[in-house]
């Protein structure tokens, strides 16, 4: 299994216990896959560079995990079809990578 890290751009006008929801229904998704979780920050909202489907702000929540690459293929495309979630990146951490050199 390989380590992975995916930023979500969720919605700002989400409620707090539907947007907990939701990334606890992505966390799910992995531990279902046969991923492991790792860690889970909630960076809150914050403005954006530039618009992005209309929205000025984005909430940011970043989740760092270890899964097979089917789970990540899942997981993004229950991202994709999520409401909340408008803007997504997911990319694969360096092996044995520390976050002080990140």
């Amino acid at each position: 299994m390989r380590t992975y890290e995916t930023l979500l751009l969720l919605s700002p006008g989400l409620a707090e216990e539907t947007r907990k929801q939701t990334v606890d229904a992505f966390c799910d998704i992995l531990d279902k896959q046969g991923g492991k979780v790792a860690e889970t920050d909630d960076w809150g909202v914050r403005n954006l560079a530039y618009p992005v489907s209309k929205q000025t702000k984005g909430h940011y929540v970043r989740l760092v995990y270890d899964a097979p690459s089917q789970a990540v293929e899942e997981l993004e495309r229950n991202i994709r079809i999520s409401d909340g979630v408008f803007k997504f990146l997911t990319v694969k951490l360096a092996d044995k990578a520390e976050p002080e050199e990140a």
